[in-house]
């Protein structure tokens, strides 16, 4: 499990230095994709880092993730993991940072000896007053 623990968390801290390619060299090229931004399912790309650098220029600098109350579970060639991230970062034109915490699931599968990416799930709680906001504002100390 440290394997996975270890790609799991040197994914989250390569987007601190805005190296795409880098990140992406932890997912399998067909890996399945639903993060925060529409669409519903984010198309494949195949390892072409361009989707994740127009995502990341959209920011003063790289953004910041922190991986939170990381729980793996594996059999065999096959693991998933949970945890809760946080996101910091300036938007462009900003002078202030956000923070974000966001739930994510991963699905892994050990390819030629490594632990690759193969399926990311990231949401957000939305409330159930009939708002349907997005719950932006939590932080899982309270």
């Amino acid at each position: 499990m440290n394997e996975i623990r270890e790609v799991i968390e040197r994914k989250a801290a390569l987007l601190e230095t805005g190296d795409a390619k880098a990140i992406l060299a932890h997912y399998t090229p067909n890996h399945v994709e639903y993060n925060l931004a529409p669409p519903l399912r984010q198309p494949g790309n195949d390892g072409d880092p361009a989707a994740l650098e127009a995502w990341m220029s959209t920011f003063e600098a790289p953004p910041r993730r922190e991986v939170t109350d990381l729980e793996i579970t594996t059999d065999g060639d096959v693991a998933f993991a949970t945890s809760l991230d946080c996101l910091s970062a300036v938007p462009r034109g900003a002078t202030e940072p956000f923070t974000l915490w966001f739930r994510v699931t991963l699905g892994l599968r050990r390819v030629d000896g490594r632990w690759l990416v193969t399926h990311e799930h990231e949401s957000v709680p939305f409330e159930m007053d009939g708002s349907f906001r997005a719950s932006t504002g939590l932080s899982p100390t309270g």
